[in-house]
């Protein structure tokens, strides 16, 4: 059986082979990031409980494994109302739309070196952060058309709300990384994993998080914009219940609903894997060789693993912002991103570049 599998993908011609792996790998990409939306409101259920001395989800399966499980199934069939003043088209459009960016934006993340002699990254692009902000900027388009198109004016403050918000904070989360691309000379983000191998003074990481003031800076305006650009507290004003009842996913109910809220859990991993990436290493750790490509298949697993785990790491840190820090008035929001972190990134990219050109002359 496996000799006959061998054979038949030895037969396979380069096209063929790259679109089958491709393809697999798409689909474990996919099933991976819905496990981890699910289990990510499990862990923020079961912190909140923690933070609030609650027991929290602890019926549904061991330990409420099995939660959310029963909260799709409870979803899916839960009766759906579509009310009749809302612009029926755009309603039923904007929760598929919402979905699509955070799933297109896996493609270029690698979240491992090697596994079966295949890249763990779906699309290497040399340009795979200027793809990443792209992509990510479309994501604002099905907040607006939920708000516009509910026809009511909860959702559709909301809606406003979320534009301003997530426009003005992807200028200082997109100038933020500026720095890190100016150190690898590269928008690739394998070439960004790459540059962070090895160790400094002996026994530190050599992370562009730890590299230089410059780098932590960005790291720093990064982090906050994130928590911004995913509508998360401190920054959730688009959905702020005391005054807007809910938001722009108000007049949502059963599966779309469902699928707003998975949104919210999908951009958080989303962001988490980018942090990963350019601060962090990814799939690296300096010690023990697990900085270089694995020539193995446990050694690939190794690095996925390595990956995921730091990417839990953050997941966790969001889901603590949440129950730990109150919610910025709107009038702060906007200050905090046009006239504190706008002129800093400019700033921190200046003196980067000042920095870098005065090593290279040394």
């Amino acid at each position: 059986m496996i000799e006959s599998v061998n054979n038949w993908l030895e037969g396979l011609s380069p096209t063929q082979s790259l679109l089958l792996f491709t393809s697999i790998k798409a689909v474990a990409c996919f099933a991976i990031m819905m496990t981890m939306v699910a289990y990510t409101v499990v862990l923020e259920r079961r912190l909140c409980a923690w933070i609030q001395d609650r027991i929290g989800p602890n019926r549904v399966g061991p330990f409420g494994l099995l939660q959310p499980a029963a909260d799709g199934i409870k979803a899916f069939f839960k009766e759906e109302m579509t009310p009749a003043h809302v612009r029926k088209v755009l309603f039923t459009l904007a929760p598929m739309i919402a979905l699509i960016p955070a799933i297109l934006n896996l493609a270029v993340i690698p979240f491992g070196s090697n596994l079966g002699g295949q890249k763990m990254v779906l699309a290497d692009l040399n340009v795979g952060i200027l793809y990443t902000f792209g992509i990510v900027s479309l994501g604002v388009y099905s907040i607006v058309l939920a708000g516009y198109a509910s026809n009511s004016k909860f959702p559709f403050l909301g809606g406003i709300r979320s534009t301003a918000q997530m426009i003005s904070y992807e200028i200082a989360m997109g100038m933020s990384v500026i720095p890190i691309f100016l150190y690898v000379g590269s928008l690739n983000l394998s070439d960004v994993i790459t540059a962070q191998t090895g160790t400094q003074l002996g026994f530190l990481p050599n992370w562009f998080v730890l590299q230089s003031p410059m780098t932590f800076l960005a790291f720093c305006i990064f982090l906050v914009a994130s928590f911004a650009e995913t509508n998360r507290t401190p920054f959730d004003l688009p959905e702020a219940e005391q005054e807007l009842a809910g938001g722009y996913n108000i007049e949502y109910s059963s599966i779309k609903f469902a699928m707003f809220f998975m949104v919210e859990y999908a951009a958080m991993i989303l962001v988490s894997a980018i942090m990963v990436t350019l601060f962090f290493g990814g799939w690296t750790l300096p010690w023990f060789g697990l900085d270089q490509a694995a020539t193995t298949l446990l050694g690939g697993l190794l690095h996925i693993g390595i990956f995921l785990g730091k990417v839990f790491l953050f997941l966790v840190l969001f889901v603590w912002i949440r129950w730990m820090w109150p919610r910025f008035r709107y009038d702060q929001l906007m200050d905090l991103g046009w006239r504190r972190f706008i002129p800093v990134a400019l700033a921190n990219i200046l003196i980067t570049a000042i920095w870098l050109w005065w090593q290279s002359g040394k």
